[in-house]
């Protein structure tokens, strides 16, 4: 995923540029890592929400394309129009049905048409003006179509115990948002937000993959620390070797954590088909 400029960021930067560069080796890697942990989960509810044949798609912020590519394979969807800001990853694995759009999705000329299917995930987090962009992703809803957004839901808050992970997610969350402006704090507004874009009804749940050493979701971790790194030095939270304590403990039977969950909100443009 590549999300938009964040100029209300402290430090001005960007997701992509400031950190998590699609040009670094491993890059596509780490995204795909983070896919194996939530793809089934965002493809369960999209087939509960009954996605299907003759469904027109976006996906926005796509990065490596696994939902898009399982939207055609696996509920046989009419097409699916893949957006990010650079596709270079999308571009790797072409498929039928799979179109590509290298684009700003809060860019104010953006308008790509209207789909049954509108879908972000991990991206409205890392850019500003959330009920902005909120609102124009539900105007490319079509009537009977549906709008679904996930994003991260913070578990490493005061209260938890105190552990080289979770002092590594805490340095990690302020880094990410002191510079590129990363801010998970409203995502469990989530259907306030769609409510209020009109759509209806709305509905959301959470879910919290296990840490399990050696897991997709720990490498995803472990390699997300990895490229934001200085940011969370930035903080004075953590040092490199806090991070590294970090790494080792997600690898450990130590390891006794709680990740980060993934909070899916969807609503439905009134209308026919709905």
């Amino acid at each position: 995923m590549n999300a938009s400029p964040h100029e209300g960021a402290p430090g001005g930067g960007r997701y992509g540029e400031a950190v998590f560069r699609p040009e670094q080796a491993g890059e596509g890697e780490r995204i795909d890592f983070g896919a194996l942990a939530y793809d089934d989960i965002t493809m369960a509810r999209l087939r509960a929400l009954g996605v299907g044949p003759g469904w027109r798609c976006l996906d926005v912020g796509a990065g490596t394309g696994t939902v898009s590519r399982r939207l055609l394979d696996e509920t046989r969807v009419e097409s699916v129009l893949a957006v990010d800001r650079d596709v270079r990853f999308l571009g790797e694995r072409p498929v039928a049905g799979l179109d590509l759009l290298e684009a700003d999705a809060t860019a104010p000329d953006f308008a790509p048409g209207r789909f049954r299917l509108v879908h972000a995930r991990f991206v409205l987090m890392h850019l500003p003006e959330h009920e902005r962009v909120i609102a124009r992703l539900a105007e490319l809803v079509a009537p009977g179509g549906v709008l679904v957004l996930s994003d991260a839901v913070d578990l490493t808050g005061d209260r938890a115990p105190t552990t080289p992970y979770t002092l590594a997610m805490r340095a990690m969350w302020q880094g990410l948002r002191d510079t590129i402006g990363t801010d998970v704090s409203w995502v469990p507004s989530y259907p306030q937000l769609l409510r209020g874009a009109g759509l209806v009804p709305v509905a959301a749940e959470i879910h919290v993959p296990p840490l399990v050493p050696g897991s997709p979701l720990s490498r995803f971790w472990a390699d997300t620390w990895e490229r934001s790194r200085a940011a969370m030095r930035g903080t004075g939270l953590v040092d490199d070797a806090g991070v590294d304590a970090a790494i080792r403990y997600l690898d450990s039977d130590a390891c006794a954590s709680l990740s980060a969950g993934m909070l899916t909100a969807w609503g439905w443009r009134p209308g026919e088909g709905a």
